[in-house]
């Protein structure tokens, strides 16, 4: 791959290029995370569950490993994350009894888990994806309903960010969710973090996951909310980016490989929104992608159906696609 040109040189001058991992990868794609990558994100080894399986159990070394290898690669780490309502064990929200815990015994446990967290983290992961996924975008109601929410109340993000900052000031913390350009989740998200700086809450940024498709985003809706979130001054970041080649609606299509019509209109969305990102570079810091080449995504495995998908920037062969060279040819 040395005609290749490294996706992260290429785009120095605009924001940090990065990759989600996993222990396996840093061994099966390791050419490509060195050559193409700037930063990484674990993309489960850094979760309550991957960290405290057993309660009162800390297991970092699957997390080290990566701190590891981003270390020994110059490249920084996002750290993701801490307050979700997935992958959290069960336990941390109920008594011995098996009742749900009061609001004061969250808090504790929760500042617990993050005084432990961050101080072994520290120096090492830069930023974190502090709260995530915590706004309903698939009814009118505001909130997605949680245990954190159930127990903390509606002002739990706050209470997250606050305890957060008093634990350490000096990392970056992030509001992280999905379908976050979609106008009636855009506004939910932008009403939210509005709010809090409207209270003095220091908030540092917001992640857009950016788990869009072929079919059912549409340019201007992510321009629009770029613009929106830009009013707000903070630090933005597209944490978690793929491109799905089938619409939300095909939940049962099963393809062997990837039609060319498909391959195409990939290569179009990704040139497109990297030129929008290019656009936004002022307030755009990072770019991540949900994986690292179609050899494995974990669309592969949404559905539950192990239905394969093509969203990446590589083949599985880890070649450069034509949504490659149309991110890196501008």
């Amino acid at each position: 791959m040395t005609n290749v040109p490294s996706l992260a040189r290429v785009y120095e001058d605009y924001f940090r290029i990065g990759a989600a991992v996993s222990i396996p990868s840093l061994t099966t794609h390791s050419e490509l995370l060195k050559k193409h990558f700037s930063s990484i994100t674990a993309e489960n080894d850094m979760k309550p569950a991957s960290i405290i399986p057993e309660k009162d159990e800390f297991r970092f070394k699957n997390a080290d490993l990566i701190i590891d290898f981003a270390e020994q690669n110059n490249m920084l780490v996002r750290g993701h994350t801490i307050v979700w309502h997935n992958q959290t064990p069960e336990y941390f929200f109920l008594e011995e009894s098996g009742d749900m815990v009061s609001a004061e015994v969250l808090r504790n446990r929760l500042k617990l888990y993050m005084e432990r967290v961050f101080e072994h983290f520290r120096g090492k992961a830069y930023c974190w994806d502090l709260v995530n996924e915590a706004i309903d975008g698939e009814s009118s109601k505001f909130f997605r309903k949680t245990k954190w929410l159930e127990i903390l109340g509606e002002d739990y993000i706050e209470q997250v960010f606050l305890l957060a900052r008093e634990i350490a000031p000096e990392l970056q913390f992030f509001y992280n969710d999905y379908d976050a350009v979609i106008p009636e989740k855009r506004d939910k998200i932008y009403k939210l973090l509005k709010g809090m700086l409207e209270k003095d809450i220091s908030i540092d940024g917001l992640g857009i996951q950016a788990h869009w498709n072929i079919v059912d985003f549409e340019y201007d809706d992510i321009k629009r909310a770029l613009e929106k979130y830009a009013s707000l001054d903070l630090d933005i970041n597209i944490t978690e980016l793929d491109v799905s080649v089938y619409s939300r609606k095909e939940k049962k299509l099963k393809l062997e490989e990837p039609t060319v019509e498909m391959m195409t209109k990939q290569a179009e969305f990704y040139g497109k929104i990297f030129e929008i990102f290019r656009e936004y570079k002022d307030i755009i810091s990072s770019v991540t992608l949900w994986g690292i080449a179609d050899d494995y995504s974990w669309l592969d495995y949404f559905f539950g159906n192990e239905r394969k998908n093509w969203p990446l920037l590589f083949t599985e062969n880890h070649q450069p696609k034509e949504a490659f060279w149309k991110v890196v040819n501008f």
